[in-house]
């Protein structure tokens, strides 16, 4: 039987807000409003120069249940474009663009599928092979019922069968819960391939077969870190391989900054224009978090007279300007082992607070998270931060002991 080939994406959300974002000059502002689109356009472009049999789209394709007119524009002339090169595209649509919505319609070209709120198969015959599709949309925001129990056996064996789904797992609780699934349950099916979404961490649950999640295309905030894309895959009864392709137009990263033995104002900004420098040369556009590590006693002078809002201020100035863009969007002051060396009483707290799960960390932290007039402007809680939040504790308690 010979070999397919498709694109597997989700989580387009397409003309996504992008809120939270404070104090950007207006050319680095639009170029992230566009970044969905972008990101978008860039698989469009390599669908038509490649020419994979079709594409999967596993829900959330808009950002929101109105679907803004930009957006359904922007993806119906994309599938015109496909369809004027024979691909076929089958989405389904997520708990942000749910069936339910209200929303001003575009008419879509035959190759796409849509698929209907209950699971339904799409069927392909390519080069002579079956192949058969199977999914759902989200007719409502909220499908808390376990939807893989809808999913028929495979019973074709001659065919490729390949499931979409737009859900989690049942004991992944850092997204909401919505069609629930195990990974016995899908391996059940007997399908060859698990197109999944809801999920922006790009991970491979299964290998044999492959149960994959490829992650958005573009991050749309600084909890979504690194290098988004999605799958190019070859599919067999046999095997499956499969490509990463990125497709970000800006990338949310990290950037350390090693500040041993600075000691004066402009080495500091030096070393930040350097690791900003190599960052972009590396990934292009980015928004940044600048972690300003090893910081001693000389180094934290050069704090006592500037705020870090005015440190983040000129170091934004330093960027401005340079192209691709290098947005500082938070700046980190981390001081250096020897000023926050581990003591019994700081490793007996870190020790505590290391046994506590998320779901503690939301109790304990819940009177600022309800907070409601600062709640647009405090980042979601995420391990990442609670690893943050453990580091920035055990330098606070060491320097209270250094106090005493």
């Amino acid at each position: 039987m010979s070999a397919i080939r498709f694109f597997h994406m989700a989580d387009l959300h397409l003309d996504s807000p992008f809120k939270g974002l404070f104090g950007l000059p207006d050319n680095n502002l639009k170029k992230i409003r566009a970044s969905t689109f972008e990101a978008f356009d860039k698989i469009i472009h390599r669908a038509i120069e490649e020419r994979p049999d079709f594409l999967l789209i596993v829900g959330d394709i808009y950002d929101g249940e109105n679907r803004s007119l930009q957006a359904q524009r922007r993806f119906q002339s994309a599938m015109e474009t496909l369809f004027e090169h024979n691909i076929p595209v089958i989405v389904s649509y997520g708990n942000h663009d749910h069936l339910h919505g209200s929303w001003t319609r575009f008419a879509l070209p035959s190759n796409v599928y849509e698929l209907p709120a209950d699971t339904s198969v799409v069927q392909l015959k390519i080069r002579g092979q079956q192949v058969n599709i199977y999914g759902f949309s989200y007719g409502q925001r909220h499908v808390k019922e376990a939807m893989i129990h809808h999913y028929p056996v495979a019973q074709d064996q001659h065919a490729i069968h390949i499931g979409m789904l737009h859900g989690s797992e049942a004991s992944d609780l850092t997204h909401a819960v919505y069609a629930p699934f195990k990974k016995e349950q899908l391996l059940a099916k007997g399908y060859h391939y698990w197109a999944l979404g809801h999920i922006h961490k790009r991970q491979l649950l299964h290998k044999e077969p492959p149960i994959v999640y490829p992650g958005n295309i573009q991050s749309r905030h600084r909890n979504e870190q690194g290098i988004k894309g999605f799958y190019d895959v070859t599919l067999s009864q046999t095997s499956a391989n499969l490509t990463f392709v990125p497709t970000s137009a800006v990338v949310y990263n990290v950037v350390e900054v090693d500040c041993t033995n600075v000691m004066h104002a402009n080495e500091l900004l030096q070393k930040c224009e350097e690791a900003i420098a190599i960052n972009r040369m590396e990934y292009g556009a980015s928004v940044i978090d600048l972690h300003l590590n090893h910081i001693d006693d000389e180094a934290e002078a050069l704090f006592e007279h500037a705020t870090i809002d005015e440190w983040l201020e000129t170091i934004r100035e330093a960027e401005d300007g340079i192209e691709p863009m290098g947005w500082v969007q938070k700046l980190f002051i981390h001081k250096s082992t020897a000023s926050s060396e581990p003591t019994a009483i700081t490793e007996s707290v870190i020790s505590v607070m290391d046994q506590w799960d998320i779901t503690e960390w939301k109790d304990i932290l819940k009177d600022l998270y309800q907070h409601a007039s600062g709640a647009r402007f405090v980042e979601p809680l995420t391990e990442r931060e609670i690893k943050h939040l453990k580091l920035e504790a055990q330098a606070l308690l060491a320097d209270e002991i250094q106090r005493v």
